[in-house]
């Protein structure tokens, strides 16, 4: 009895796993679209080291890079780092975007248990892959190859794919699990950054996505026969770790997915021709596949269904995204036409600023200029009066100002000659006729000056 209840939970989980190995996206509508994990997962088994597996990762004959975050036309370079951490490595797969920005592409982390069996995972980032992004073996506790009938792909195919079991004891005898772990392993840390890269390195215009599909697409049965999609993790710890102490990540790469820049990768369709025929001339000996339906191919929006896959910009589209730039530049020009406005003064500042700032001081310096005009004048310069208008006053006071002076000369006079009569009638006939005199010259003479006895 207990041997039928093993019997029916081990074909319930193998069920389960067929039915979420079915409903697995292949395409996730994001950056990491262009970086296979599960290609990536191949070249690390089949590594001897590290550094040879950065050195593979990379070249272009094997058609497995083609990640370009930062948007100059050109493959990226994908250096390898490891963070060991007692038996826990951190083996991080990061690409320099700028020389002041890394962005990290996914991490595999590799435990090590007291018995030295080896659990592995490759987790794509969550800003490049989404969340739970997770690659590992089939792990089975028997190790054998098994055909699954009830596995027949993501498309609908009558494939039968056979999956290959591991186990943890068998994914440490890899060969680069092997190295890492070895007393005498130095740990690896790419040498190489922004600007400076390996001498064999020549970076190639990346291809689009369904080129790079096309190629892929021929090498489903090895992939799916011997790594599968999981939203677990085996280590608990790890995200802490990882995503508290070591995570890399790059603004530049964010704005352009922000600003869908990365969806010019699916534009082409018709290249998935191209992919194929590449996997044709690489390896001539391996069966070709049928070329898929691209209708078919199942995306990360589908939840299970076969939708129809984005190929780019489609006209409703582009006239939507053409509203979106003119409703942003119509939203950037108002904001610049406020700030304007706030840092200068309105007219009617400007006007009320002016009476007191600038017509205030203007009539002051009339009047300066008037006592500058008015003190020099003389009595008898009516030429300039009349030319200066604006002084004709002042003059006018500066003339009332004088003209008691005389008079009070005379007062003067009156009483200096007062006590000299003593000369007779004749000479105060004649006394009298100088005052008067003096006081019809006084009217002529306003500055006081005497005009002599005869």
């Amino acid at each position: 009895m207990k041997t039928k209840l093993l019997i029916t939970a081990l074909a319930l989980v193998s069920l389960v796993g067929t039915a979420r190995a079915q409903q697995e996206p292949e395409l996730l509508n994001l950056p990491g679209d262009n970086l296979n994990l599960y290609a990536v997962m191949k070249i690390f088994q089949e590594s001897e080291t590290l550094e040879l597996f950065e050195k593979t990762l990379n070249e272009q004959d094997n058609r497995v890079n083609n990640l370009d975050l930062n948007g100059d036309n050109y493959v990226d370079y994908i250096r390898v780092i490891d963070q060991p951490e007692g038996k826990v490595h951190y083996i991080i797969l990061q690409v320099a975007v700028t020389a002041t920005e890394n962005q990290d592409v996914a991490v595999f982390v590799v435990k090590q248990d007291r018995d030295g069996d080896v659990i592995i995972q490759l987790i794509g980032d969550e800003a490049l892959y989404g969340k739970y992004y997770i690659v590992e073996p089939y792990y089975d506790t028997d190790g054998g190859s098994t055909p699954n009938p009830g596995y027949y792909g993501n498309y609908g195919n009558t494939e039968t794919v056979v999956v290959h079991h591991t186990t943890t004891h068998h994914v440490a005898a890899w060969p680069v699990i092997r190295f890492i772990f070895l007393p005498t392993y130095v740990v690896w840390h790419s040498p190489f950054y922004w600007g400076y890269y390996p001498v064999y390195w020549r970076p190639w215009s990346p291809w689009y996505w369904h080129h790079y599909y096309g190629y892929h697409w021929h090498w489903h049965h090895h992939y799916y026969g011997h790594y599968h999609h999981v939203r677990h993790f085996r280590y608990e710890p790890w995200h802490e770790h990882y995503y508290g102490k070591r995570r890399s990540f790059s603004t530049t790469v964010q704005f352009r997915k922000e600003r869908g820049e990365f969806n010019a990768t699916y534009s082409r369709p018709e290249t998935l021709a191209n992919g194929t025929a590449d996997f044709k001339r690489k390896n001539p000996s391996m069966t070709v596949r049928e070329e898929p339906d691209i209708k078919k191919i199942r995306t990360a929006e589908s939840s299970g269904k076969a939708m129809p896959v984005r190929t780019g910009q489609t006209e409703e589209s582009k006239v939507r995204t053409a509203a979106q730039e003119q409703k942003k530049e119509a939203v950037k020009q108002a904001t610049e036409k406020n700030a304007r406005t706030e840092a200068a003064p309105s007219r009617t500042e400007q006007k009320k600023e002016t009476p007191g700032s600038t017509a205030a001081p203007q009539k002051a310096s009339n009047k300066e200029a008037a006592k500058t005009t008015a003190a020099p004048q003389k009595p008898g310069k009516r030429e300039e009066a009349k030319s200066a208008p604006a002084p004709k006053k002042a003059a006018k006071k500066e003339e009332a100002k004088p003209a008691p002076a005389p008079k009070q000369e005379a007062k003067k006079e009156e009483t200096k000659s007062a006590p000299k009569k003593e000369a007779g009638k004749e000479k105060k006939t004649t006394g009298g006729n100088s005052r008067a005199e003096n006081s019809s010259s006084s009217k002529d003479q306003p500055s006081g000056s005497r005009t002599g006895r005869k």
